[in-house]
C-alpha cells in the first residue's frame, strides 16, 4: 500500500509564496529519493526538482532555481516544496514520485495538487 499524497496547492498571486508537502506511506521513506514533477495543461510533463534518499543532494529545473527549495523531514515521512516568487508560469498540476534515485525512474505518484498563480 504505497501511497503519496500531495497537498498545499492553491491560488496564488504572481510573487507569492505556497509551500507543497508530500506525505508517504506504505515505504521508508529514508530509502529513496523523491522528485517534484508538474503539469500545465497542453503542456509535457517536466520534472521541478529532487532530493536524494539523505537529503544531501537536491537537483532544480533552471526555471525554478533561487526560488524553490526542497527538503524532508524523515521522521514525519514528508517531503516539502517551499515555493517562493511564483510566477504565472509556475501553474499546473505538482505531483511527487518516488525515485530509487534522483534522474532513475519514478514508480509511484501522488494524485497532484493544482497551483495557480494568477491575479
Amino acid at each position: 500500500q504505497v501511497q503519496l499524497v500531495e497537498s498545499g496547492g492553491g491560488l496564488v498571486q504572481p510573487g507569492g509564496s505556497l509551500r507543497l508537502s508530500c506525505a508517504a506511506s506504505g515505504f521508508t521513506l529514508d530509502y529513496y529519493a523523491i522528485g517534484w514533477f508538474r503539469q500545465a495543461p497542453g503542456k509535457e510533463r517536466e520534472g521541478v526538482s529532487c532530493i536524494s534518499s539523505s537529503g544531501g543532494n537536491t537537483y532544480y529545473a533552471d526555471s525554478v532555481k533561487g526560488r524553490f527549495t526542497i527538503s524532508r523531514d524523515n521522521a514525519k515521512n514528508t517531503v516539502y516544496l517551499q515555493m517562493n516568487s511564483l510566477k504565472p508560469e509556475d501553474t499546473a498540476v505538482y505531483y511527487c514520485a518516488r525515485q530509487r534515485s534522483c534522474g532513475a525512474a519514478t514508480n509511484y505518484w501522488g494524485q497532484g495538487t493544482q497551483v495557480t498563480v494568477s491575479s
